[in-house]
């Protein structure tokens, strides 16, 4: 991959090196959601794909940093204290980490690593981040699956999974989001961000499922494609391209949906995630009459850049009985400046800019609402008022 392939001026090295990285994540994850289930897949104790997919794919791009940004910090979301004791987990992570760099041709083609060195790739996205300096946040692959319980030894089809739920028992460090998203072959995204003092500098947002171009209305939330990466840097726009070609397109969303696409909101799939009964509300202030397209990690993002929806909304379920939480910053910082340089606006639901130099949360922040630049006032104002009336 060389310099004249991508549509920047600035930060080209760290471009190029997180386009890569994010590709070869793409396909391994793919690899893992195809091969590692579609094919009625045995789960056994040792962790369930999502587990195996998420783990290899923050050790594949932490080695791509590692080896030329030595000095910058990670933040990632995976650590290694289950790999560590579980060799049957530990053996897949290392052959689809190195099987990763079989991808794609440039940097690393080839390469191979020991277990030593994936396992503490993976450990170095202990980082905390915070409001100077420079400093890289993972998002290896935000799916969703059954939450299996560890103790349990099943065998499971896809069509099984379907239907069948296990009593949840997760360690800390899985993915945990309630349904199967991953398994039945949904949305889900690999995203790299390089933030700087506080701010997002580069973003980049691999979907293996969406196609390169906007679906039809309805078909928005279903795998329709070979995969799309898009990537911003900041003040020079952001670009979509297919995963498998490097012809970038720019990028621009629209102030309002226009009328051939009606505003619907993209939301998290789980209500566990985001206040739904409060955004159907807010739905109803501003005239929403589709369904909302409900898709789990920053595929939501990638979609609202390309004009599908027209308001990103995620409001806390605190705000429905639900418990306190604080959004972590890999979830949101490629995301945010994709939306940003495409041309709307990011904040989180009272307006405020989202703050990436409080750490590894967005603590100093609550909700996300994102949209094209006349709808994110008008919908910011919804939720002020929807969020009033429900604290009455």
């Amino acid at each position: 991959m060389s310099s004249s392939n991508i549509p920047f001026t600035r930060l080209v090295k760290e471009t190029e090196i997180a386009i890569l990285s994010v590709l070869r994540a793409c396909y391994l994850t793919k690899a893992v959601q195809d091969t590692l289930v579609s094919k009625d897949t045995v789960v056994k104790a040792d962790k369930s794909p999502v587990t195996v997919a998420d783990l290899s794919a923050q050790s594949l791009i932490s080695l791509h940093l590692l080896s030329h940004f030595p000095q910058d910090p990670i933040i990632g979301e995976e650590d290694t204290s289950e790999l560590r004791v579980n060799t049957p987990l530990r053996e897949k992570v290392i052959g689809l980490v190195n099987g990763g760099f079989e991808k794609e041709e440039g940097w690393g083609k080839g390469a191979s690593y020991t277990e030593d060195e994936i396992l503490d790739a993976i450990d170095k996205g202990s980082a905390e981040g915070g409001p100077k300096g420079r400093f890289w946040t993972i998002d290896p692959g935000k799916s969703t699956f059954y939450p299996y319980n560890h103790s349990l030894h099943v065998s499971r089809s896809a069509t099984e999974l379907e239907s069948f739920r296990l009593v949840a028992d997760p360690l800390p460090f899985l993915t945990v989001d309630g349904t199967s998203g991953f398994i039945r072959h949904q949305q889900f995204a690999v995203c790299l961000a390089l933030i700087v003092d506080g701010v997002v500098e580069l973003g980049v947002i691999g979907c293996p499922n969406l196609g390169p171009e906007p679906a039809k209305i309805g078909e928005e939330i279903i795998p329709n494609g070979k995969g799309v990466l898009m990537v911003a840097v900041r003040g020079e726009g952001s670009w979509s391209r297919p995963l498998t070609s490097e012809t970038y397109t720019k990028l621009n969303l629209p102030p309002s949906p226009p009328s051939s696409n009606p505003l619907t909101f993209l939301e998290s799939v789980e209500a566990g995630h985001s206040a739904h009964t409060i955004q159907a509300k807010i739905g109803a202030m501003l005239g929403v009459e589709r369904p909302s397209l409900r898709m789990d990690s920053q595929a939501k993002y990638a979609c609202l850049a390309r004009g599908e929806g027209g308001v990103y909304l995620r409001i806390p379920t605190k705000y429905a009985g639900g418990k306190e939480y604080n959004e972590k910053i890999w979830d949101h910082a490629s995301g945010n400046l994709l939306i940003h340089e495409s041309g709307g606006v990011c904040t989180d639901m009272w307006g405020k800019p989202l703050d990436f130099g409080a750490g590894r949360t967005l603590n100093a922040n609550e909700g996300i609402v994102a949209a094209g630049k006349d709808v994110h006032s008008k919908a910011v104002g919804a939720v002020k008022k929807a969020v009033g009336e429900a604290k009455k």
